[in-house]
């Protein structure tokens, strides 16, 4: 099996566009999350986690393999400017007719077997990517000015995951990028291309923000994450109309969805964001695998160092922050407009109602459990629905976009 993934896949175009070798800013470990800051019994516990992670790992990867399945890869929504692009996607096993991207439970994708150290072929609009891709790291690094090409492949990381710049020259829009692996046919993602010169993008998170998830309540969530259909899932009232008030406020707006859900869902999330009529954009997930270093990243350490590299992706853009007080968002939010001053244009907060937050039993009293407003210079407009939030946002957004 591991002969075969070496093996070259079909030939393409011989023109190659330059990938950078790039360290990731995904998932990484800040300092006070590493292990060896951690107290004892947590480092005792963190070890044993992974420890088993990495038995499942072995033992379900014989199992698939003594089933004939091999590898292909599911390919996430890319983004980047005229000059360069971010491509994600993730090697796992599969039957032969398995489909990529399509809709399933979430439990099917948390069962997702990754493929490690996977060669994946790579090519934007039929023009094939040539690079040196150097894995999962701790630390990210700004894009080098002196990129290191030597292959026709890019390997996914020890969870199968691949994550890489390509340097080129397109047009704004939407492109296709084309994955393929040995013995399967390529499958396809969209690439959004952002005119560098854009002045305003959106970043939002996505449960209890734009679907109802009742994060809040850990039960709750666990089964709308898992086990409930995905075509069930169900939308906040109106955020739609509010983002694609945004949208035609914004007409060169990007819409980033931050979420602390795993990779292992996105097309569930991909497919609610397709159906509910929300604008099209990249979705930013997490790796939940747990590492030897890392382990798995807080929630908001996740979405802080999304932001942050959104902030380094389009330094002359500045954003709207939409979220919900159900976790943590008010603060998070605060955290990024404190460090990044005058970057955030707004903040959009979904209240969530007490039962929401804490089932049928649920009072005014209840509010307790969701997060105060953020303490911060930037404006913060909140509200139940999006139709609440959009009374008060979108005067203020048109004041400032006519200079007022």
């Amino acid at each position: 099996m591991g002969e075969r993934m070496d093996d070259s896949c079909d030939d393409m175009p011989t023109v190659p566009i330059p990938a950078r070798k790039v360290v990731t800013t995904f998932d990484a470990a800040s300092r006070h999350e590493r292990l060896e800051v951690k107290p004892p019994l947590t480092r005792l516990f963190r070890r044993t986690i992974t420890k088993a992670f990495s038995v499942w790992l072995k033992f379900s990867t014989a199992l698939v393999r003594s089933l004939d399945w091999y590898p292909r890869v599911e390919p996430y929504v890319g983004y980047g400017t005229e000059h360069y692009s971010r491509l994600i996607c993730r090697t796992v096993y599969g039957p032969f007719k398995r489909q990529a991207g399509r809709l399933i439970r979430g439990i099917r994708g948390m069962l997702m077997v990754p493929s490690p150290h996977t060669k994946v072929r790579i090519a934007i609009d039929d023009v094939p990517i040539e690079t040196v891709q150097v894995g999962a790291s701790e630390v990210y690094d700004a894009i080098d000015s002196n990129p290191d090409i030597s292959s026709e492949f890019a390997a996914s990381d020890d969870a199968g995951y691949l994550d890489l710049v390509a340097e080129h020259s397109l047009e704004p829009g939407i492109h296709n990028v084309s994955y393929k692996v040995r013995s399967r046919k390529p499958v396809n993602a969209n690439l959004f291309t952002i005119p560098s010169g854009t002045k305003v993008g959106v970043i939002s998170d996505v449960d209890d923000t734009i679907m109802v998830t009742q994060a809040p309540r850990l039960m709750k969530a666990a089964y709308n994450l898992l086990l409930l259909n995905p075509r069930k899932k169900v939308p906040v009232a109106s955020m739609n109309l509010l983002f694609n008030r945004i949208a035609d406020m914004f007409p060169d707006a990007p819409f980033f969805y931050l979420s602390t859900s795993p990779w292992n869902v996105e097309s569930s999330i991909r497919h609610f964001i397709t159906n509910h009529g929300f604008p099209e954009g990249p979705l930013l997930l997490r790796d939940l695998d747990p590492r030897p270093k890392t382990f798995i990243p807080s929630g908001v350490q996740h979405k802080l160092e999304y932001a942050e590299q959104l902030m380094a992706d389009f330094p002359d853009m500045k954003f709207i922050l939409i979220g919900d007080d159900g976790q943590k968002d008010p603060t998070t939010y605060a955290t990024i407009a404190r460090r990044y001053p005058g970057r955030v244009l707004a903040i959009g907060i979904r209240q969530l109602s007490p039962r929401e937050v804490t089932g049928n039993f649920g009072s005014v009293a209840g509010r307790v459990a969701t997060q105060p407003m953020p303490v911060t210079d930037v404006p913060v407009f909140t509200g139940t629905t999006g139709s609440n939030i959009m009374k008060t946002m979108l005067p203020y957004l048109r004041a400032a976009q006519n200079g007022d």
